[in-house]
């Protein structure tokens, strides 16, 4: 099974970005995915960019997350 996880772009510097969700900070490579700005949210699979979401979607993917993750801490 594979995961993909959504982040928002706090740095980038040419392919290589930051890519930050909750306060955790990743590299991430730019490869895959034309034309990404810090600011905006994407998909992390494997320390590639494969999406960019917008922000309705980032935010319903995060709350799909926090539900997730809740439910297993019980």
């Amino acid at each position: 099974m594979c995961l993909a996880v959504p982040m928002k772009i706090v740095e980038i510097d040419g392919l290589d970005a930051v890519a930050e969700l909750q306060g955790v900070r990743r590299r991430v490579r730019l490869d895959l995915v034309d034309d990404c700005k810090v600011g905006d949210y994407v998909l992390i699979h494997a320390g590639f960019v494969i999406e960019k979401l917008d922000e309705e979607q980032a935010k319903k993917s995060l709350e799909t997350w926090e539900e997730f993750l809740s439910a297993q801490e019980k």
